[in-house]
């Protein structure tokens, strides 16, 4: 690994459609011929934000109206190490053109790699661009609680919610215990149906995991886990972090996403103070993955999360309210 990291802003436009812009390398540049997102190097003294929109603009001839931060990543290349600080970019003003010769394609991020070959360290913010904005937690309880959980859920899901958590660590023991691993596959019927998927609390068997799409890991669990990595065959993982430790296990485990928090107080747990976004931005600022940000959060705290580098929010009550 090189021992100067060079910083990089670079830029996911995004168009309402859902298609992301690609630019290929010309002629005369390393990795000629290549597919990369838009950006550049950040100059002495610029924040990343102003760097993204100066590059923007002698790149694409575009200025920037709307970007967030989103996911710093380190990635080594054969002769430099970049530190790429990704930013989601939905406004800004003129039509991007290739101002350096290089050719422009609006892509399905989903299918990128149908437009050529993708620089390495594209790869990882097209996988995370899978990920919904909103992840949804259960808050069945018992099996008493099921028929009003299963109608919250229609409910979301019919709002669009694709990612759900099942989290029911005070379900009954005993006879009434067998009933949960049946309420999974009434979840997973009803989220399969559509599209949506479903990860389950490492509180669960293990079993259960690739029953669903994946495992929810609390972070103890993480933490015993960090020393033998998952043996993963295209599930998802998700880990709950609190510190920047943490954080570090959710990376080392190579988990698709951290859930952060809890950023302020929540009904679940009274008089106990929240994170605060500082904090959360702290543990979040070289996470190399996706973060959601969770205590007193809910749709309407959708942008100041992703002002605080968020890709999205997670919550019990605001996404499965009692009155559905």
């Amino acid at each position: 690994m090189s021992e100067q990291i060079l910083d990089v802003a670079a830029g996911l436009i995004l168009r309402p459609d859902g298609k992301l812009l690609l630019g290929q390398r010309p002629e005369g540049k390393p990795w000629a011929g290549w597919w990369e997102l838009p950006g550049g190097k950040l100059e002495p003294g610029e924040s990343v934000l102003e760097a993204l929109a100066r590059e923007l603009d002698e790149e694409l001839g575009i200025q920037v109206t709307a970007a967030t931060r989103w996911v710093t990543y380190v990635h080594a290349y054969p002769h430099t190490t970049v530190r790429l600080a990704f930013c989601r970019v939905t406004g800004w003003r003129g039509e991007p053109r290739g101002l350096e010769n290089q050719r422009l394609e609006w892509v399905d991020p989903a299918h990128a790699q149908g437009v050529g070959q993708l620089l390495p360290a594209t790869l990882p913010p097209l996988r995370w661009l899978r990920l919904p904005d909103i992840y949804g937690i259960s808050n069945i309880g018992s099996p008493a609680g099921l028929p009003g959980f299963m109608a919250r859920l229609r409910h979301a899901l019919e709002r669009g919610v694709r990612l759900v958590q099942l989290r029911e660590p005070g379900w009954p023991d005993g006879p009434a215990s067998a009933s949960l691993h049946q309420a999974l596959q009434d979840v997973l019927r009803v989220c399969r149906t559509a599209g949506a998927r479903v990860l389950v609390n490492s509180v669960h068997p293990q079993s259960w995991w690739t029953e669903a799409d994946g495992v929810h890991l609390r972070a103890a669990d993480a933490a015993a886990l960090a020393q033998r990595p998952l043996a993963r065959d295209g599930y998802w993982v998700g880990v709950s972090v609190h510190d920047a430790a943490q954080m570090a296990q959710a990376r080392t485990l190579d988990a698709d996403f951290a859930v952060v928090g809890p950023v302020a107080e929540t009904a679940s747990h009274p008089g106990q103070a929240g994170l605060g976004w500082q904090a959360f931005m702290d543990i979040n600022r070289d996470a190399g993955l996706p973060a959601y940000a969770i205590g007193g959060q809910g749709p309407d705290t959708m942008a100041a999360a992703r002002e605080h580098g968020a890709h999205g929010i997670a919550a019990i009550r605001a996404v499965f309210p009692a009155q559905a």
